[in-house]
């Protein structure tokens, strides 16, 4: 696909959505953010897409809004900015029926940090951080991190981090369980390989449920969550995967999934 801020590329199953304005530190402009819809949209719909990698070109990640593209406009109406630009990227990220890794290759800072929560696993580089930034110029979180980030850290140290603009290091975060995995930088691209490896070949349908139902346990209690894992189940149990795992294992090989 034909982007501007962004570049979209997909190969054997693994689409990687990079965000592409590193004179900027892939800072937030309106054309990126509207590009990003359209990415997630892209992915979406492409049944040759099994897992999604979203990075940054560059050394940062992303460094949330870009300050300077607003510059000036006293009156800009920043809920609206939410409504049109931020709340449909993360709502199509955490709806999208593929698993998101984020190949967390710098600094994520503001709505750049909720982008990076927002994703399944995070695969960060040791020299990444990540920042919620928002406090510094006077502004509260947004983009889904005052949801994340007090389930994956503690109501705590969200506090902490949160109202104080602390800068937390990638290794702190994988210590705290922010981040799946760590590598040296020069070995981040292979160790998101290896799990984007195993997802690209791995029962796309029966991930789309787990993460679905992962989604709405964070606001159900146990018996509407029974009730989900039946229903779903028997939907896991008539797909062409089911059969083909069954199959593999009565035949003692690997299964070879497709996705239905």
């Amino acid at each position: 696909m034909d982007f501007n801020c962004l570049s979209y590329t997909n190969k054997d199953g693994v689409t990687t959505i990079t965000l592409n304005r590193p004179d900027r530190f892939n800072a937030f402009n309106n054309e990126m953010s509207f590009e990003l819809q359209d990415a997630l949209k892209a992915a979406k719909r492409d049944a040759e897409t099994r897992v999604i990698v979203l990075t940054g070109e560059g050394k940062a990640f992303c460094s949330g809004q870009d300050l300077k593209d607003i510059a000036g406009q006293s009156k800009r109406d920043l809920s609206e900015s939410l409504y049109k630009r931020y709340n449909p990227i993360i709502r199509a990220m955490r709806n999208m029926p593929k698993p998101i890794i984020c190949r967390l290759n710098g600094v994520a800072a503001g709505a750049g940090c909720s982008l990076a929560l927002a994703c399944d696993m995070i695969v960060a580089s040791k020299a990444a951080a990540m920042i919620e930034v928002f406090i510094n110029v006077g502004l509260v979180l947004d983009s889904g991190s005052s949801y994340f980030l007090p389930r994956v850290v503690g109501s705590q140290k969200a506090f902490e981090w949160a109202t104080m603009g602390t800068k937390v290091s990638a290794e702190e975060a994988f210590d705290l369980g922010i981040v799946n995995r760590l590598a040296e930088p020069e070995d981040l691209d292979a160790e998101v390989e290896k799990i984007t490896s195993y997802y690209a070949q791995a029962p796309t349908k029966a991930i789309a449920m787990i993460k679905k139902m992962l989604n709405q346990s964070t606001h159900s209690d146990l018996d509407t969550m029974l009730e989900q894992e039946a229903f779903n189940q028997l939907i896991a149990g008539r797909s062409k995967d089911y059969q083909e795992g069954v199959t593999a294992f009565v035949e003692k090989r690997k299964p070879n999934f497709t996705g239905e």
